[in-house]
C-alpha cells in the first residue's frame, strides 16, 4: 500500500491531515502525482461518489471596482480591456441564469464587482435571486457581492440565496502582498456574517501569485478551520494590463498536486476548479476531476472558458454524472478526419 493510500484511508477514518504532512505532497516530485490522485480520488469517491455539480456565473456589474486587488482585472488598477458595465436588468440577469440552468447548472453564482454591496444593490440582487428560485426551486442561488454589511446576509437569505462566496484568497501572511484596500480580517468577517446568517459559506483561494507552499498549506487549513462548505480553487490568469500580468508560474502537475491536497484537507467539502483551470490544468483537467467534485459551466467574470459543450464532454469521457444524475448521451455524430496533410500532399505535415 503507497504512502498516499494509507494516508487516505487514515483521512476515511476521521484521522485529519496534519500541516507538515500537507507541506511535503507540496513538495512531491511530479512523478508521485497520480499516486497522490489515486489516493485522493478514493476520498472524494467515497464522499461524492461519481457526480459533479455544475455552477454557472452570471455577472451582473464588470470592471468598475475601486479595489486594487494585484490579480484581478476588474480592480482600479488594472487596465485590461476587458467587458465593463453597470448592473445587469433583472429580465437580463435572470435570462443569462436560465441559460445555465438549461445547461445543467445545480447552482448559479450571481457576481457584482466592487467593495461590498448598498443596500439597493441587495435589492437588486434579492429581486433576482427570488425570480430564480420561483422558477427553478431547485436550483442553488449563490450570492458574491463583496463585503457584507450587518443584516444584508439576513435580507439575501430571505430572499432565497443558499450561498454566499467570499474567497480568502490566499494565506493572512501573504494578503498584504495581494491587496492594500482591505484587510483578511474584513474577509473573515463577511463569511462568518454569512453563516450566523444560515447562508452555506463558499470561500477558496487562488494559486499562482507569488505564495509558498507554506502559505498554500496555510490557506487550506484556514478554509477547514472556517468550516466552509464548499471551496473554489482558482488558478491566476494574469491578465496583461495587471500587476500580475506575466506571472504564468505554475505547472499542470503542480496544480494537480494543490487540488489533491484540498481533497485531503478538506474531505467532504465541496472542491470545485474554477478560474483558469483550462489554462492551467490543461490536458488534466480530467484527471482532476477525479479528485474534485464541482465546476464551473462555460466562461467566468471577465475570462472565456472552454465551451460548455466540452464541460459535458469533459464530465463524460471521465466517467462522471453531474449532480442531477444524466450522464449525457453519447455522441454518435462523430466522424474521423481523413488526412489530407502531410506525406503524399504538397500541404505542411501536422508536426
Amino acid at each position: 500500500m503507497s504512502q498516499y493510500r494509507a494516508l487516505a484511508q487514515g483521512i476515511l477514518a476521521g484521522i485529519p491531515i496534519d500541516r507538515v504532512t500537507a507541506l511535503e505532497i507540496l513538495g512531491a516530485q511530479d512523478a508521485d502525482a497520480l499516486d497522490l490522485v489515486a489516493a485522493a480520488a478514493h476520498v472524494r469517491r467515497e464522499h461524492f461518489g461519481n457526480r459533479v455539480k455544475l455552477n454557472y456565473l452570471v455577472n451582473l456589474k464588470s470592471g468598475l471596482c475601486q479595489e486594487n486587488c494585484n490579480y484581478c482585472s476588474q480592480s482600479i488598477g488594472s487596465s485590461a480591456p476587458i467587458l465593463k458595465y453597470s448592473w445587469l436588468e433583472a429580465d437580463e440577469a435572470v435570462h443569462q441564469a436560465e441559460l445555465g440552468v438549461a445547461g445543467g447548472a445545480a447552482r448559479v453564482c450571481l457576481v457584482a464587482s466592487g467593495r461590498g454591496p448598498l443596500e439597493r444593490d441587495i435589492d437588486r440582487v434579492a429581486t433576482i435571486a427570488s425570480r430564480i428560485k420561483q422558477g427553478h426551486p431547485e436550483v442553488e442561488v449563490c450570492a458574491c457581492l463583496g463585503l457584507l454589511k450587518g443584516g444584508q446576509a439576513e435580507r439575501l437569505a430571505a430572499s432565497g440565496v443558499d450561498a454566499y462566496n467570499h474567497n480568502i484568497n490566499t494565506a493572512e501572511s501573504f494578503h498584504e502582498q495581494i491587496v492594500q484596500t482591505h484587510t483578511y480580517q474584513d474577509r473573515l468577517g463577511t463569511i462568518s456574517q454569512a453563516q450566523s446568517a444560515g447562508v452555506s459559506a463558499c470561500s477558496g483561494l487562488i494559486v499562482g501569485m507569488g505564495e509558498s507552499d507554506e502559505q498554500i498549506v496555510e490557506a487550506l487549513f484556514a478554509l477547514r478551520d472556517l468550516d466552509v462548505d464548499s471551496i473554489p480553487i482558482n488558478f491566476l490568469v494574469p491578465f496583461d494590463g495587471t500587476p500580475m500580468q506575466g506571472r504564468w508560474t505554475l505547472t499542470p502537475a503542480k496544480c494537480l498536486v494543490i487540488v489533491a491536497l484540498a481533497r485531503l484537507v478538506c474531505p467532504d467539502r465541496e472542491i470545485r476548479l474554477a478560474g483558469g483551470r483550462e489554462l492551467h490544468l490543461r490536458s488534466l483537467q480530467g484527471i482532476a476531476l477525479h479528485v474534485a467534485n464541482s465546476i464551473f459551466l462555460g466562461d467566468y467574470l471577465t475570462a472565456e472558458g472552454q465551451s460548455a459543450s466540452a464541460d459535458l464532454e469533459l464530465i463524460r469521457d471521465n466517467g462522471f454524472v453531474i449532480d442531477d444524475g444524466e450522464s449525457g448521451a453519447v455522441d454518435s455524430h462523430r466522424r474521423a478526419a481523413i488526412r489530407r496533410r502531410g506525406s503524399g500532399t504538397s500541404i505542411e505535415a501536422n508536426a
